[in-house]
């Protein structure tokens, strides 16, 4: 046997073991695809994306939905409602501001949602701040009144706490995609007068003579 025939390599001698193993180092990297949800759920990721929009907007207000006045407005049992921190604690913890500023004021209110969109299908009554029409719940409401008393800007927003039960004010918005009234703000907090009184037919209190 030939000299030259003993110096053969299993490369030489098997073209196509060579074929492949140059097919497999040409072949692109491939790269592992990374989960950067840290199995949050759905909509938590959702709530947050909301957050930040919310907080780089300079331009109008969004339009009110049924899931944003439900997280900013209606609370539940926990923390006493007359805790001097109470919305200190709330407000920063709910994330409640407005383009990047303190709110000057804010309502809480101890009910469910459901029955704070029925109100918006009550008679009008006159409203506070220059609004014409507000609708007016039916019965007495447990909430709290918060109001801004130092900064403006936040996070060093400081709220004062009044503890409330009284008839809720409030302002409606019509949603076309659900085609109906939703509650669209909290205009006031009213508490019935301590002495004899009564209703008229604007749902305005008066002392009888």
């Amino acid at each position: 046997m030939s000299t030259g025939k003993m110096m053969r390599t299993p490369i030489t001698t098997h073209p196509l073991l060579l074929l492949l193993l140059l097919q497999q180092l040409l072949q692109p990297v491939q790269f592992q695809v990374v989960d950067t949800d840290f199995d949050s759920p759905e909509d938590k990721m959702e709530e947050f994306r909301e957050y930040l929009e919310e907080f780089r907007r300079t331009g109008p207000t969004r339009p009110p939905t049924k899931e944003n006045v439900e997280r900013r407005v209606i609370i539940e049992p926990g923390m006493p409602l007359y805790h001097r921190d109470y919305c200190n604690e709330e407000i920063m913890r709910k994330n409640i501001y407005h383009k990047q500023r303190c709110v000057t004021e804010h309502y809480f209110l101890l009910m469910q949602y459901d029955e704070l969109e029925k109100i918006c299908y009550n008679r009008f009554v006159p409203c506070k701040n220059g609004v014409r029409k507000c609708n007016r719940s039916k019965g007495l409401v447990e909430g709290v009144y918060c109001n801004l008393t130092e900064a403006f800007k936040i996070p060093r927003c400081k709220y004062k706490s009044f503890y409330r039960r009284g008839y809720v004010l409030i302002t409606c918005a019509w949603q076309n995609e659900i085609h109906k009234l939703i509650p669209h703000t909290i205009n006031d907090l009213v508490e019935p007068p301590k002495h004899r009184s009564f209703l008229n037919e604007d749902g305005v209190f008066v002392i009888p003579p």
